[in-house]
Parts: C-alpha cells; structure tokens; sequence
C-alpha cells in the first residue's frame, strides 16, 4: 500500500480529475489506461494544497537545500507555491526558502537575461510536475551550474516509472532512473505509479482499472 501522504496525494489528484483511468493516446503513441495532467490544478484552493503536498515531500526525504528552481512554464507556478508551503512548514520553523524561475527569451531592459527571483546559489531543488523527456530538467541544470550553484534535486509530482521507446526497443531504465545517472542527483516524487497500483489494490470502486495498469506496467514499466 502506499504511505499516507502519497495516498492523500493521489486522492487529491483523482477529486480534480489530474488523475483519470480510461484510455488516453499517450505523445509517444501508446494507449494508457491512466492518465496525469497537473495542470488541472488550476485555482487557488487547490494549487496552495498541492504546494504543502511538494513542500511535505521535500521535508520528509531529509535532503538538504537552499532555494527552489522552476523551470518556464510550469514549474513557476509550483516553485512559487512550494517556497510558501516550505515557509509555512512547521519543520523549518519560519525559515525563508528563496526560488527562482527562467523565461523562455532573454529579456534586453530591466534586469533583463533569462532567469527571475532569487540570486542561484547553493543547493537547488528543482521543481516540475513530471519527467518525461527530461528537456526541462536539463536545461534548468545547466543554468543552475553556470551561475556557480548546485543541482542539489528534483522535485516531481508523479513519478510514471515507465521506460521511453518504441515497441521491441524500450529504453533499459525509465525517464527518472536515466536523470539521476546522467546528472547524479536524485529524483523526489510525491507520488509514483507503484502508489497508484497501491491505491487501486485496496479501492472497490476503482479496482476495475486495475488489471489494466498493472499490464501496461509489465509492458512499459520498470
């Protein structure tokens, strides 16, 4: 079964519909009989809860760290929330938690150049909603590495645990074990599919879907 904070989670997911069962045409072609859009958390209410779900995860993995990162565009927002969630945490008692964003294009007035908020320094989490291809993350690590700072981790809402590729030529590890080889930091997760998996085992009214997902697991999975 999964803990108690990632079941919240994931019942939090599925009251906003982030988290549905069915069958979803996947970008890389596949059909899933799940699927995770965080971008359904989209008012207020719901985007303040899902940044004491980051921040909880952050604290309770004992990593240490200075400031958050978000990579444009999604991960603004949820670093944003995260660093009120962390300051809120009763854990570091009133300690201020400096983030940081990226634009897409440089801008030539103002302060200008690309990233936003707090100086990078010292170690950075950070915070997106899911890895697929990674290209988020890695542009952020660069960044984060020139400015003389350190990819301390990264901070995610849904860990899929599926493999990339195409049918008979499947990647040997999924998109999260392949960033944490290729960048030596680990990747934190709220929630993972094993969780979900988790959930459905114990669930009357969603068991349904269950047979299903553990399929496309064994398929895709690791």
């Amino acid at each position: 079964m999964p803990g108690t904070h990632a079941l919240a989670f994931i019942r939090f997911a599925l009251e906003h519909g982030v988290l549905r069962f069915g069958e979803f045409k996947t970008k890389s072609g596949r059909v899933s009989p799940y699927f995770f859009n965080a971008g359904l958390f989209n008012d207020g209410a719901c985007v303040g809860r899902l940044g004491r779900f980051y921040a909880e995860a952050l604290v309770h993995s004992g990593l240490e760290f200075d400031m958050l990162f978000g990579p444009a565009y999604k991960g603004i927002p949820l670093a944003t929330t995260t660093a009120v969630a962390l300051a809120e945490h009763p854990v570091l008692a009133g300690r201020r938690i400096p983030f940081a964003f990226n634009r897409k294009e440089a801008k030539d007035h103002g302060e200008g150049g690309v990233l936003v908020g707090a100086p990078l320094a010292g170690r950075v989490v950070i915070i997106d909603d899911v890895v697929t291809a990674g290209t988020s993350v890695r542009e952020s690590v660069g960044m984060i590495r020139a400015a003389g700072a350190q990819p301390a981790a990264v901070l995610i809402a849904m860990d899929r645990m599926e493999r990339a590729g195409s049918e008979g030529n499947l990647s040997e590890h999924s998109a999260v074990q392949d960033l944490e080889q290729t960048y030596g930091i680990p990747v934190i997760s709220i929630a993972s599919l094993a969780d979900v998996i988790g959930l459905l085992d114990g669930d009357q009214e969603l068991i349904a879907h269950r047979d299903a997902v553990i399929a496309y697991r064994e398929r895709y999975g690791i």
